[in-house]
């Protein structure tokens, strides 16, 4: 069988996508008591709800991320991507985006802290990432209480052309004014869990040179969090090693950035994002998510009270400065907070 083929074969099985919630059922379960806090850039409006108290708002995130999926080469294939884990008894969180202006969702993450994780009769944790990942009994003792898994991040693909929407070079910005919020009314939250993803259309050597890259700066010594089946990568890792002679990482940093861009790529905004959020991420290797579009899906840990200073002030404090009253909600464990200046 040919790849166009194939690829005609995939197009076939895909559902359409569902129609656009209409905007006044949207509105209805956006109440104020479901607002997080207002974004730092852009006024827009943050929200986190669940596919019980707000069904209509999690059809529309649902939408919303298998376009963006599919149309960067994953997805589910379905009319809508929701699974499980959005709307099961013990469910994610859902936070939101909202652009209050145009009545629309610019961007969201999935969450579930750690002490609601369910654990299977194996002692590993029910989570999205359980079929790719194994959880030590270090890290489910030690981490597991103070972390949030996040997942299913994205932007909605009218916001992610800055040319086209003003509002689009913030969109990840404000998401990440929403975790920092968290942060602060959650002191428990110590570390974020997440995934990195990578699709299939990427070219192979830029893959490789942004895995090796992350894996010699952030490689997890400790084996908190393996993957279970391992991606493989495709250049010889000697010639990788010979790319990579910075003497620290703001000098491979601009090697990577310089062999990728001559490949006539750019690093993943969010891959981007993430490796310049915290000097110490772990990274725990790589695996395919084989349910979403033969995704590439690189497991991450970030210490909250270790993200890079400006980004702290930008997403955290600044939510502390505007509203002191979350302070009472806090015990003080979480000394993201109470650092010394």
């Amino acid at each position: 069988m040919t790849v166009e083929k194939a690829k005609d074969q995939i197009e076939i099985m895909e559902e359409e996508i569902i129609q656009p919630i209409s905007k006044e059922l949207l509105r209805n379960e956006l109440t104020p008591e479901r607002m997080l806090r207002m974004t730092n850039k852009s006024h827009n409006e943050i929200y986190v709800v669940t596919a019980k108290n707000a069904p209509n708002v999690m059809k529309e995130i649902g939408r919303l991320r298998e376009i963006a999926f599919r149309t960067a080469g994953g997805g589910t294939g379905k009319s809508m991507d929701i699974d499980e884990f959005d709307t099961r008894e013990n469910c994610c969180r859902q936070l939101i985006v909202w652009n209050p202006e145009a009545e629309e969702i610019i961007g969201g993450y999935r969450y579930i802290f750690g002490s609601d994780w369910e654990t299977a009769s194996d002692g590993q944790p029910v989570l999205a990432t359980s079929h790719m990942f194994r959880f030590s009994d270090r890290f489910m003792e030690e981490y597991a209480p103070y972390t949030v898994e996040l997942g299913r991040s994205f932007v909605s693909l009218e916001y992610q052309n800055v040319r086209r929407n003003s509002k689009s070079i913030f969109a990840l910005d404000n998401l990440w004014d929403g975790l920092g919020a968290l942060t602060v009314l959650n002191p428990d939250c110590k570390y974020f869990f997440g995934k990195m993803t990578m699709y299939p259309s990427y070219i192979r050597r830029g893959r490789d040179m942004i895995l090796y890259f992350l894996k010699k700066y952030f490689d997890d010594k400790d084996n908190l969090i393996l993957p279970i089946k391992p991606l493989k990568i495709d250049t010889p890792e000697k010639e990788l090693e010979a790319v990579f002679q910075g003497r620290n990482f703001k000098e491979d940093y601009k090697i990577l950035n310089r062999e990728v861009r001559e490949l006539g790529y750019n690093i993943p905004p969010l891959v981007n994002a993430y490796m310049n959020l915290s000097p110490t991420m772990k990274l725990f290797g790589t695996a395919i998510n084989y349910g979403f579009g033969d995704v590439e899906e690189t497991g991450i840990l970030i210490a909250v009270d270790e993200i890079f200073e400006e980004k702290r002030i930008r997403h955290i404090e600044s939510f502390v400065a505007e509203h002191p009253e979350a302070l009472k909600f806090t015990s003080g464990a979480n000394n993201v907070i109470y650092k010394e200046k």
